[in-house]
């Protein structure tokens, strides 16, 4: 059953089923309407009451007065040159709390390449004719983690996303699509850290697959965390390792990984890796481990080697990500001949592994790029290996 302390009517968008039920059964309305209801607004993207042609003029006075509309706005959209699109969403409810980003990422014509998952396709989601889209959204206002290659926690946290702002953020992606286009992967890898917001992050994955709603794979659906473990096991308890998982790793040890994402220090890899092993895998399932490649810090053949034996045993499909640049950040991306020698290195002992194509560049949509426009960063000491450097 549904926790008894979520409210509806603060967060509509981001209750379930059940608690539409309870609520219009309240009203004295039958059971079917809260279907209808929830429908409205997960398959279609429709939260204004005005908009549900097919409910009772009465009932839509009633949610209309119970202030049922979409937690979410666009402010500003950019389109990049490989149709990206980057979208700037704010939150009318609550006005100067800030803004997040989300990007609805096209396929490219050799995606296919890395994508294990074509044999199970989701029927909600028919593969003919649809032009596949990859949604990466955002689950709090700044990030509290701290990772000195990122833009998202230059301004520090500013607050937890609502489950209804978080699937609110893909029901308007839904309005972005081009004919023929259809969101079949969502990531939760925009800003913030998903699991430091886990109950609203909980909620809004149970939302985002329920068969009467957007029907999302739990096999389409990605996690990423930069490593807090106690989550990384209740993650896996609660969606019995259905939900894929992503660990932003980017460093083979200790010192190196504590230096550039503070969150070691309090889960050091001794702790992470056992997290990882634990982690209750789905048949023919990987997790997916992330990897930033920073010229000279991180880059180099003794880094690819140390990785390897760092992952022996663990079933993981590897991403190297060549950094994307950040304002402020005194790191430069990785030369291309050691990109592709790290990867060789880790193919050779029989990893696989895929360099993240850069996408949505142009408009600073990229991988480490989605910042909380207008926050003033704080300040904060960045490594620089052999020397320390203030911003």
């Amino acid at each position: 059953m549904p926790p008894a302390s979520h409210d509806i009517q603060r967060d509509p968008v981001g209750s379930y089923l059940e608690e539409w039920e309870a609520l219009l059964a309240g009203w004295g309305e039958r059971p079917f309407r809260a279907k209808q209801v929830f429908r409205w607004i997960h398959t279609r993207s429709v939260a204004d009451p005005a908009g549900m042609t097919d409910i009772a003029k009465t009932l839509r006075e009633k949610l209309t007065g119970a202030t049922l509309h979409m937690p979410v706005v666009i402010e500003r959209l950019h389109r990049a040159a490989d149709d990206t699109r980057k979208v700037l969403v704010g939150f009318p409810d609550t006005p100067g709390s800030g803004t997040v980003e989300t990007v609805l990422i096209p396929p490219m014509p050799d995606d296919d390449a890395d994508d294990e998952l074509d044999d199970e396709p989701n029927p909600a989601m028919p593969r003919i004719a649809a032009r596949r889209v990859t949604q990466c959204i955002s689950t709090q206002v700044g990030c509290a983690m701290g990772c000195v290659f990122c833009a998202s926690g230059v301004a520090g946290l500013k607050r937890h996303l609502t489950a209804g702002e978080i699937v609110g953020q893909v029901l308007l992606g839904r309005t972005l699509l081009d004919e023929g286009e259809a969101i079949r992967n969502v990531v939760l890898m925009g800003m913030g850290e998903p699991l430091h917001n886990y109950d609203a992050v909980a909620r809004a994955l149970r939302l985002l697959t329920h068969r009467d709603g957007l029907d999302l794979s739990t096999r389409r659906v990605t996690v990423s965390t930069s490593g807090l473990v106690p989550e990384i096991d209740r993650l896996g308890e609660d969606f019995r390792g259905e939900v894929a998982l992503a660990i932003s790793l980017h460093a083979p040890t200790d010192e190196l990984r504590s230096s550039l994402m503070p969150i070691n220090r309090r889960y050091p890899l001794a702790e992470l890796m056992p997290a990882l092993r634990r982690y209750p895998l789905a048949r023919r399932r990987r997790i997916t481990v992330e990897y930033t490649l920073i010229r000279g810090v991180n880059d180099q053949a003794a880094h690819a080697r140390a990785l390897s034996k760092l992952l022996r045993g663990l079933s993981v499909k590897v991403n190297l990500i060549p950094l994307n640049p950040v304002e402020g950040v005194p790191y430069a991306a990785p030369v291309r001949d050691d990109v592709l020698s790290f990867q060789t290195r880790l193919r050779d002992d029989g990893y696989s592994v895929f360099i993240r194509k850069t996408r949505g560049d142009d408009i600073d949509a990229a991988c480490g790029q989605l910042a909380l426009q207008g926050a003033k960063p704080v300040k904060r000491t960045l490594p620089v290996f052999g020397g320390a450097r203030d911003t």
